[in-house]
């Protein structure tokens, strides 16, 4: 029997414990164990090629919660305290992708933290995927940003009986977002040292209330080893681009509470055509219109004493975006403006989506997306996109 295939139940059964209970220690033990007996096991199976340009980093953090809210102000009265564990995979240039974003790197970090209150906010363990650029890389100096998106689970959330004070956190389980610009040094071929600044955020993207988030910004200290040999980096001819003009639809679904504390759960759609261009490889830019439908409008205007007409739940608008590519693989930033039918529960002008996307095939993508208003989330979404 494949003793690997264990492992992922072993942790969810964790999980569990850990979402019931405040006894969080074994959970981040069976997690560094799992990693470990992971990577031997695939090691032994694949003897030196599996551990190439493979890595595990160790980082402390010192950090403090970010006042955004006036009650974080009352809550959070201790620092943060983190520690990380990152497994690394460094490119070296297969593909052109590697070679036009400077030998890349990615991999999956294991994050455990306090969050300023144990009582009230309680603590945090998160994995996440990640990719890192390196944004000078000269000898044994390298300095490097690195964004990772996952999976959050916290220990406290709000309870109106219990922990009431907790208007932050909703739900157990959130989205976790880690950015970081950092500097390593390579001490030896095996050993690195590290440091810099991480930002951390994490929220249910609205599927449970309250959902106020908790961002947190902490300096780290760190080491890294290399788990086998690095191998020599391929250096080719990058053929130039040559600009494009592509046009896509895509149809999203999504659901979302409203902002009063309530319990029911509202279907949101959107459907939206963009007309992008390719400027460079990695760089396309777009402009498109949306549609998009809110079942929540009609009870959060009638809680406000507000008149409803049935097309009230649709707004309307035109968007610009600005999209990094890697492969079929592409990260976007969206910011659009309401025209023809309104947004009329706040008044907002304005909205914003961050879009993550794939291309499964030629002519069809999948996308996970956030719309919001500015920095307040509304509503995550999945979509189908084709190209027409």
């Amino acid at each position: 029997m494949d003793v690997t295939a264990l492992l992922p139940v072993m942790l969810i059964f964790d999980t569990a414990k850990f979402v019931k209970s405040k006894s969080y220690h074994p959970l981040v033990y069976r997690i560094l164990l799992t990693v470990f007996l992971f990577f031997n096991v695939q090691f032994l199976r694949s003897q030196e090629s599996f551990s190439d340009n493979l890595s595990v980093n160790l980082t402390s953090h010192l950090g403090f919660v970010l006042p955004e809210y006036q009650f974080i102000n009352l809550i959070a009265n201790d620092y943060t305290r983190s520690i990380g564990l990152d497994v690394l995979k460094e490119t070296k240039g297969k593909s052109e992708w590697e070679q036009r974003y400077n030998y890349p790197a990615y991999g999956l970090s294991f994050f455990y933290s306090t969050l300023g209150n144990d009582k009230i906010l309680g603590r945090e363990l998160a994995v996440s995927p990640f990719f890192r650029i390196y944004l000078m890389d000269k000898n044994k100096f390298h300095l490097f940003t690195q964004v990772g998106l996952g999976l959050g689970i916290v220990n406290r959330k709000f309870d109106l009986e219990d922990n009431f004070m907790n208007v932050a956190v909703g739900s157990y389980y959130n989205i976790h977002l880690n950015w970081r610009l950092g500097i390593s040094v390579d001490i030896t071929d095996k050993i690195r040292l590290m440091s810099g600044v991480s930002f951390d955020h994490f929220s249910n993207a609205n599927t449970a209330e309250p959902n106020l988030g908790i961002n947190y910004l902490s300096s780290y200290l760190g080491v890294g080893m290399n788990l086998g040999r690095i191998t020599e980096r391929i250096k080719g001819e990058i053929a130039d681009h040559q600009a494009a003009i592509e046009n896509e639809i895509v149809l999203s679904f999504g659901g979302k509470h409203s902002r009063a504390l309530s319990t029911n759960y509202y279907q949101t759609m959107s459907f939206s055509f963009e007309k992008r261009k390719s400027f460079f490889k990695a760089l396309h830019i777009g402009l498109g219109a949306d549609i998009f439908y809110d079942g929540s409008i009609k009870d959060q205007l009638i809680d406000q004493n507000k008149k409803f007409q049935d097309h009230y739940s649709f707004q309307t608008g035109i968007h610009l975006t600005k999209s990094l590519v890697y492969n079929n693989f592409s990260l976007s930033l969206q910011a659009g403006i309401y025209l023809g039918l309104i947004e009329r529960v706040e008044g907002y002008v304005m909205y914003n989506r961050g879009i993550v996307k794939y291309w499964i095939s030629e002519k069809i993508s999948v996308r996970l997306s956030m719309k919001s208003h500015l920095h307040i989330l509304d509503y995550p979404e999945f979509g189908i996109g084709i190209k027409l």
